[in-house]
């Protein structure tokens, strides 16, 4: 067992209190992430000659929204295109900061990461408000992406290393649990406030109150001691056994002992090249990031054609995010009883055959509910697919393993935009390119090996003959101890 879990306790008081706040920068993300719907939602306009020619002079219907980025740079006809090029360079944003960051993290720790992330997600979040064209806007809500990319991942590094290992799944499945808040507010953010301008001002104005990590926002433990401080790795963890009614008179001795005992390990060390030298982890590092590719380009994706289709724009959005809200707690007992592959081939399977039912079905009621059903099957096979990967690859080489399936989900978010604003070519367009993606991640699904009782492995040779009985049972063991 590690001497930190018995040491903080699994989940205590100090670990609630660190869950709520590292949570609420999750709702942040939610709102960003998904602003695109309202910032360009559809429109509605008149204009003279054919939009196949020309618009230079359109009329838009201002019922609904008074300014969006499409009316302010009139973004129709052969400039649509370029509303979704906005998310595309936002999710790519995203892309480098989730990189950028997370070496940071690893080097320069994770409260100053976080909070360099988060004021520079404020800033930039305010800023993009007041930009006069169309380029600067998507130039500053790229590195608005790249903040955003930061928080998810420094948040959720610091959140999995103040947590027991015997509670992580849940806190994993529950760490999603705000960023389906954000997508759900949005509704509420977008039908008080009309102008874009306004609009996005809220969004941003709703992160200053991250402004507090200044003042309470701890160093991980982990990286203390990892990085060699361990006085204040045992200051701070004296403090929180004190606050969880653990024994603080044994830590300074069992933490100077684990730093000693872990100086012997220190030149086993990966890289990414480890995770194609062989020829199991390749198959598992390749299958698992087409995995996350899908999962990420399916529900961005679905989540910005429901907001499309048929109806109320506002009740779309609810109805999308609150089946994910659903997801996130259903998803726990599922993890707790089921193994992760057979969860992520059904999840994937019948998030694709519902997909599929909404190319064939009128646009209406129907088409929402099923697409809403995929939109939910796609998020919990997302949130299986960071225990899986998380548990699927040893420690020396899970990092790079979860930062290369991390990127694939970037890109897949980069092109889920363009596939979703297809729908003008045709209604079956999109939901037949969205629906046959996970029934292939489902078939290569079945070439991974379980995970589910495994415990984390360690060397690389564990994660070469993941699988096997003796690796199995050895694990099983030495989680067990």
């Amino acid at each position: 067992m590690d001497p930190i879990d018995s040491l903080l306790g699994n989940f205590g008081r100090y670990q609630l209190w660190i869950c709520f706040i590292i949570f609420l920068s999750k709702f942040g993300v939610g709102l960003h992430q998904m602003a695109i719907i309202f910032l360009a939602p559809p429109v509605r306009y008149t204009c003279t000659p054919s939009c196949s020619i020309s618009c230079d002079n359109p009329v838009y219907d201002k019922s609904e929204f008074d300014r969006t980025i499409i009316t302010e740079w009139n973004l129709i006809c052969k400039k649509a295109w370029l509303k979704d090029l906005t998310q595309t360079f936002f999710q790519f944003g995203v892309l480098v900061g989730s990189f950028v960051f997370g070496v940071a993290s690893d080097r320069y720790g994770r409260r100053k990461t976080l909070l360099i992330s988060v004021i520079l997600e404020i800033f930039t979040g305010i800023v993009v408000a007041f930009l006069p064209d169309y380029w600067s806007f998507t130039l500053i809500r790229m590195i608005l992406g790249i903040s955003v990319g930061g928080i998810m991942v420094v948040a959720f590094v610091l959140v999995m290393e103040f947590v027991g290992t015997k509670n992580r799944d849940v806190i994993c499945s529950l760490f999603h649990l705000p960023f389906t808040l954000g997508h759900m507010a949005l509704a509420l953010f977008g039908y008080y406030l009309r102008d874009y301008v306004h609009f996005q001002m809220g969004l941003s104005l709703t992160s200053l109150i991250l402004l507090i990590y200044i003042c309470i926002l701890p160093e991980s433990p982990q990286w203390l001691i990892a990085t060699n401080q361990p006085f204040k790795a045992i200051e701070l963890m004296e403090k929180v056994a004190k606050i969880n009614g653990r024994p603080i008179d044994v830590v300074r001795r069992r933490i100077e002992a684990y730093q000693l005992d872990s100086i012997k390990f220190t030149h086993k060390k990966g890289n990414v090249v480890d995770l194609f030298r062989t020829p199991n982890l390749r198959k598992n590092i390749i299958v698992m990031s087409f995995m996350w590719f899908v999962s990420s380009y399916c529900y961005y994706g679905i989540a910005h054609y429901i907001s499309h289709l048929t109806g109320n724009i506002f009740i779309n959005v609810v109805a999308s995010s609150s089946v994910c809200v659903m997801g996130c707690l259903l998803v726990i007992p599922l993890v707790k009883n089921f193994g992760r592959k057979i969860l992520v081939i059904t999840f994937h399977t019948f998030c694709g055959i519902c997909l599929i039912i909404v190319a064939f079905i009128p646009e209406g009621i129907a088409s929402v509910i099923m697409g809403c059903i995929g939109v939910l099957l796609c998020f919990m096979a997302f949130i299986v697919s960071y225990i899986y990967c998380s548990e699927m690859f040893p420690t020396i080489v899970r990092n790079a393993a979860i930062g290369i399936a991390s990127v694939f989900a970037r890109v897949g978010a980069m092109l889920a935009p363009f596939v979703a604003g297809l729908r003008p070519h045709g209604k079956w367009c999109a939901p037949i390119l969205f629906g046959v993606f996970p029934i292939i991640s489902a078939s290569l699904c079945l070439l991974l090996p379980e995970t589910k009782g495994v415990g984390f492995l360690t060397t690389l040779e564990d994660g070469e003959n993941l699988g096997s009985t003796n690796v199995t049972q050895r694990s099983q063991e030495a989680n067990q101890q």
